[in-house]
Protein backbone atom coordinates (compact mmCIF):
# COMPACT_ATOMS: atom_id res chain seq x y z
CA UNK A 1 0.00 0.00 0.00
CA UNK A 2 1.44 3.30 -1.06
CA UNK A 3 1.19 6.31 1.32
CA UNK A 4 0.95 9.74 -0.25
CA UNK A 5 1.66 12.12 2.18
CA UNK A 6 0.63 16.28 1.19
CA UNK A 7 2.99 18.26 3.40
CA UNK A 8 1.61 21.23 4.64
CA UNK A 9 3.19 24.19 3.65
CA UNK A 10 3.23 27.82 5.90
CA UNK A 11 2.26 30.84 4.51
CA UNK A 12 5.56 32.12 5.17
CA UNK A 13 6.85 30.01 2.84
CA UNK A 14 4.50 30.81 0.27
CA UNK A 15 5.47 34.46 0.80
CA UNK A 16 9.11 33.87 0.82
CA UNK A 17 9.13 31.86 -2.42
CA UNK A 18 7.09 34.50 -3.87
CA UNK A 19 9.47 37.19 -3.12
CA UNK A 20 12.27 35.01 -4.71
CA UNK A 21 10.17 34.83 -7.68
CA UNK A 22 9.65 38.81 -7.69
CA UNK A 23 13.02 39.19 -7.07
CA UNK A 24 14.40 37.42 -10.12
CA UNK A 25 11.31 38.77 -12.70
CA UNK A 26 12.67 42.44 -11.15
CA UNK A 27 16.23 41.58 -11.95
CA UNK A 28 15.10 40.25 -15.46
CA UNK A 29 13.55 43.30 -16.24
CA UNK A 30 16.15 45.88 -15.42
CA UNK A 31 18.50 43.60 -17.25
CA UNK A 32 16.52 43.65 -20.70
CA UNK A 33 15.76 47.07 -20.58
CA UNK A 34 19.46 48.47 -20.04
CA UNK A 35 19.90 46.24 -22.51
CA UNK A 36 17.58 47.76 -25.03
CA UNK A 37 18.18 50.84 -23.86
CA UNK A 38 22.17 50.57 -24.95
CA UNK A 39 20.86 49.15 -28.83
CA UNK A 40 18.38 51.85 -29.31
CA UNK A 41 20.71 54.69 -28.07
CA UNK A 42 23.84 52.53 -30.72
CA UNK A 43 21.22 52.38 -33.30
CA UNK A 44 19.87 55.85 -33.04
CA UNK A 45 23.31 57.20 -33.09
CA UNK A 46 24.66 55.09 -36.10
CA UNK A 47 21.55 55.93 -38.15
CA UNK A 48 22.19 59.59 -37.72
CA UNK A 49 25.56 59.54 -38.65
CA UNK A 50 25.45 57.58 -41.77
CA UNK A 51 22.23 59.98 -42.65
CA UNK A 52 22.59 63.08 -41.59
CA UNK A 53 25.65 65.78 -41.22
CA UNK A 54 26.92 64.26 -37.84
CA UNK A 55 28.50 61.96 -40.10
CA UNK A 56 31.47 64.55 -40.83
CA UNK A 57 32.22 64.95 -37.30
CA UNK A 58 31.32 61.91 -35.48
CA UNK A 59 32.54 58.08 -36.27
CA UNK A 60 30.11 55.26 -36.25
CA UNK A 61 29.51 53.71 -33.13
CA UNK A 62 30.10 50.18 -34.34
CA UNK A 63 33.85 51.83 -36.16
CA UNK A 64 34.51 53.12 -32.63
CA UNK A 65 33.71 49.53 -31.13
CA UNK A 66 35.45 48.31 -33.71
CA UNK A 67 38.84 50.16 -33.15
CA UNK A 68 38.40 49.90 -29.42
CA UNK A 69 38.69 46.16 -29.48
CA UNK A 70 42.10 46.23 -31.98
CA UNK A 71 43.24 48.91 -29.54
CA UNK A 72 43.86 45.95 -26.92
CA UNK A 73 46.57 45.00 -29.53
CA UNK A 74 47.48 47.67 -31.52
CA UNK A 75 49.33 50.22 -30.22
CA UNK A 76 47.67 53.70 -29.28
CA UNK A 77 50.86 56.09 -29.37
CA UNK A 78 53.38 53.95 -27.24
CA UNK A 79 51.00 51.50 -25.69
CA UNK A 80 47.93 49.60 -26.39
CA UNK A 81 44.47 50.07 -24.76
CA UNK A 82 45.23 47.87 -21.60
CA UNK A 83 48.31 49.40 -20.59
CA UNK A 84 46.27 52.52 -21.03
CA UNK A 85 43.77 51.42 -18.71
CA UNK A 86 46.32 50.04 -15.93
CA UNK A 87 48.28 53.47 -15.77
CA UNK A 88 44.93 55.34 -15.43
CA UNK A 89 43.64 53.04 -12.75
CA UNK A 90 47.50 52.97 -10.51
CA UNK A 91 46.98 56.66 -10.63
CA UNK A 92 43.15 56.32 -9.51
CA UNK A 93 43.34 53.68 -7.07
CA UNK A 94 46.53 55.20 -5.52
CA UNK A 95 44.52 58.62 -4.86
CA UNK A 96 41.41 56.74 -4.10
CA UNK A 97 42.84 54.61 -1.13
CA UNK A 98 44.84 57.80 0.59
CA UNK A 99 41.99 59.94 0.54
CA UNK A 100 39.60 56.94 1.60
CA UNK A 101 41.54 56.18 4.90
CA UNK A 102 42.38 60.20 5.47
CA UNK A 103 38.22 61.01 4.65
CA UNK A 104 37.12 58.07 6.90
CA UNK A 105 39.50 59.17 9.98
CA UNK A 106 39.12 62.47 9.73
CA UNK A 107 34.76 62.20 8.99
CA UNK A 108 34.79 60.41 12.21
CA UNK A 109 37.20 62.15 14.83
CA UNK A 110 34.92 65.13 14.01
CA UNK A 111 31.42 63.28 13.80
CA UNK A 112 32.54 61.98 17.71
CA UNK A 113 34.42 64.59 18.75
CA UNK A 114 33.30 68.56 18.93
CA UNK A 115 36.57 70.47 19.40
CA UNK A 116 38.32 68.35 16.40
CA UNK A 117 34.99 69.81 14.64
CA UNK A 118 35.59 73.17 15.45
CA UNK A 119 39.27 73.04 14.41
CA UNK A 120 39.02 70.99 11.20
CA UNK A 121 35.30 71.62 10.10
CA UNK A 122 35.81 75.21 8.64
CA UNK A 123 38.62 74.27 6.91
CA UNK A 124 36.84 71.48 5.19
CA UNK A 125 34.13 73.19 4.42
CA UNK A 126 36.21 76.03 2.70
CA UNK A 127 38.30 73.67 0.67
CA UNK A 128 34.97 71.23 -0.39
CA UNK A 129 33.29 73.67 -3.09
CA UNK A 130 36.85 74.52 -4.80
CA UNK A 131 36.74 72.57 -8.24
CA UNK A 132 39.59 69.70 -8.54
CA UNK A 133 40.76 71.46 -11.66
CA UNK A 134 41.56 74.76 -9.64
CA UNK A 135 43.97 73.11 -7.96
CA UNK A 136 46.13 71.76 -11.07
CA UNK A 137 48.34 75.03 -10.99
CA UNK A 138 48.82 75.37 -7.32
CA UNK A 139 49.53 71.18 -7.66
CA UNK A 140 52.07 71.69 -10.28
CA UNK A 141 54.14 74.24 -7.95
CA UNK A 142 53.86 71.94 -5.02
CA UNK A 143 54.52 68.70 -6.62
CA UNK A 144 55.94 69.52 -10.15
CA UNK A 145 54.52 67.65 -12.94
CA UNK A 146 55.29 64.09 -11.70
CA UNK A 147 52.97 61.30 -10.69
CA UNK A 148 52.97 63.17 -7.39
CA UNK A 149 50.04 65.91 -8.63
CA UNK A 150 47.61 63.69 -10.30
CA UNK A 151 47.65 61.45 -6.87
CA UNK A 152 46.80 64.80 -5.49
CA UNK A 153 44.12 65.75 -7.51
CA UNK A 154 42.67 62.40 -7.25
CA UNK A 155 43.15 62.28 -3.63
CA UNK A 156 41.11 65.73 -2.55
CA UNK A 157 38.20 64.48 -4.82
CA UNK A 158 38.17 61.10 -3.01
CA UNK A 159 38.93 62.82 0.69
CA UNK A 160 36.00 65.25 0.27
CA UNK A 161 33.19 62.78 -0.66
CA UNK A 162 34.59 60.39 1.98
CA UNK A 163 34.79 62.94 4.53
CA UNK A 164 31.52 64.35 4.57
CA UNK A 165 29.69 60.52 4.43
CA UNK A 166 31.89 59.55 7.19
CA UNK A 167 30.91 62.46 9.60
CA UNK A 168 27.32 62.32 8.64
CA UNK A 169 27.30 59.09 9.39
CA UNK A 170 28.51 59.64 13.24
CA UNK A 171 26.00 62.44 13.38
CA UNK A 172 23.13 60.45 12.38
CA UNK A 173 23.28 58.18 15.15
CA UNK A 174 20.58 58.19 18.07
CA UNK A 175 22.59 59.17 21.10
CA UNK A 176 19.92 57.24 23.35
CA UNK A 177 21.64 53.73 21.56
CA UNK A 178 24.92 55.24 22.70
CA UNK A 179 24.02 56.26 26.25
CA UNK A 180 21.81 52.92 26.77
CA UNK A 181 25.20 51.07 25.78
CA UNK A 182 26.97 52.77 28.33
CA UNK A 183 24.89 52.15 31.00
CA UNK A 184 24.87 48.08 30.21
CA UNK A 185 28.50 48.65 30.61
CA UNK A 186 30.21 48.60 27.26
CA UNK A 187 33.62 50.52 27.09
CA UNK A 188 34.01 53.31 25.01
CA UNK A 189 35.67 50.93 22.40
CA UNK A 190 32.86 48.37 22.53
CA UNK A 191 30.45 51.17 21.57
CA UNK A 192 32.84 52.20 18.38
CA UNK A 193 32.46 48.54 17.35
CA UNK A 194 28.75 47.35 17.95
CA UNK A 195 27.27 50.70 17.68
CA UNK A 196 29.44 53.82 15.72
CA UNK A 197 30.81 51.92 13.04
CA UNK A 198 27.85 49.93 11.74
CA UNK A 199 25.96 52.44 11.84
CA UNK A 200 28.71 55.14 9.48
CA UNK A 201 29.59 51.67 6.76
CA UNK A 202 26.49 52.67 4.93
CA UNK A 203 27.55 56.42 4.79
CA UNK A 204 30.65 55.25 4.42
CA UNK A 205 30.22 53.21 1.56
CA UNK A 206 27.95 55.93 -0.17
CA UNK A 207 31.09 58.33 -0.06
CA UNK A 208 33.17 55.44 -1.45
CA UNK A 209 30.74 55.12 -4.52
CA UNK A 210 30.39 58.78 -5.29
CA UNK A 211 34.56 59.43 -4.66
CA UNK A 212 35.29 56.11 -6.97
CA UNK A 213 33.08 58.00 -9.45
CA UNK A 214 34.46 61.07 -9.46
CA UNK A 215 38.16 60.48 -9.01
CA UNK A 216 38.04 57.58 -11.97
CA UNK A 217 36.36 61.36 -14.21
CA UNK A 218 39.14 63.55 -12.69
CA UNK A 219 41.61 60.77 -13.83
CA UNK A 220 41.15 62.86 -17.53
CA UNK A 221 42.43 66.03 -15.53
CA UNK A 222 45.09 64.46 -14.03
CA UNK A 223 46.52 63.33 -16.95
CA UNK A 224 46.61 66.70 -18.26
CA UNK A 225 49.33 67.21 -16.36
CA UNK A 226 52.41 65.86 -18.77
CA UNK A 227 51.25 62.01 -19.36
CA UNK A 228 53.18 60.17 -22.31
CA UNK A 229 50.04 57.30 -21.17
CA UNK A 230 46.60 56.82 -19.72
CA UNK A 231 42.91 57.06 -20.73
CA UNK A 232 42.91 60.69 -20.35
CA UNK A 233 45.96 60.60 -22.23
CA UNK A 234 43.91 59.30 -25.74
CA UNK A 235 41.52 62.31 -25.05
CA UNK A 236 43.36 65.12 -24.49
CA UNK A 237 45.99 64.17 -27.22
CA UNK A 238 42.96 63.12 -29.56
CA UNK A 239 42.04 66.32 -29.17
CA UNK A 240 45.08 68.14 -30.02
CA UNK A 241 45.54 66.36 -33.34
CA UNK A 242 41.69 66.76 -34.22
CA UNK A 243 40.94 62.83 -34.02
CA UNK A 244 37.64 62.62 -33.11
CA UNK A 245 38.36 58.24 -32.99
CA UNK A 246 40.68 58.52 -30.42
CA UNK A 247 39.18 60.45 -28.54
CA UNK A 248 35.85 58.35 -28.47
CA UNK A 249 38.19 55.78 -27.53
CA UNK A 250 39.17 57.51 -25.16
CA UNK A 251 35.34 58.32 -23.65
CA UNK A 252 34.59 54.42 -24.34
CA UNK A 253 37.51 53.71 -22.17
CA UNK A 254 36.06 56.15 -18.94
CA UNK A 255 32.52 54.90 -19.31
CA UNK A 256 33.17 51.10 -19.29
CA UNK A 257 36.32 51.59 -17.04
CA UNK A 258 34.36 53.35 -14.50
CA UNK A 259 30.63 51.38 -14.23
CA UNK A 260 32.95 47.82 -13.87
CA UNK A 261 34.24 50.12 -10.61
CA UNK A 262 31.12 50.60 -9.53
CA UNK A 263 29.34 47.96 -9.89
CA UNK A 264 32.34 46.56 -7.76
CA UNK A 265 31.43 49.05 -5.23
CA UNK A 266 28.24 48.07 -5.26
CA UNK A 267 29.03 44.55 -4.47
CA UNK A 268 31.26 44.75 -2.02
CA UNK A 269 28.76 46.94 -0.34
CA UNK A 270 26.49 44.02 -0.73
CA UNK A 271 28.17 41.57 0.94
CA UNK A 272 29.76 43.64 3.80
CA UNK A 273 26.57 45.52 4.79
CA UNK A 274 24.48 42.07 3.98
CA UNK A 275 22.41 43.37 7.58
CA UNK A 276 21.09 45.51 6.01
CA UNK A 277 19.70 43.89 3.11
CA UNK A 278 18.15 40.89 5.15
CA UNK A 279 16.64 43.72 7.30
CA UNK A 280 14.52 45.32 4.41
Amino acid sequence: MVVIHLGFVPPEKWQVDMRLNQDKATRFQKIFFSFLSISVFILIWHFAVVFTELGNIMPSPFAIIKNFAVSFVKPVGKHTMPVHIAYSLRRVLTGFVIGSCTGIFLGIAMGLNEIVSSIFKPVFEIIRPIPTIAWIPLAIIWFGIGETTKYFLIFLVTFCNVTINAYDGVRSIDSDYIGAAKMLGANPVRVFGRIILPACVPYIFAGLQTALGYSWATVVAAEMVRSSEGVGWMIITGQSANNMMQIMMGILAVGVIGFCLTTLMRVLEARLCSWRERGK
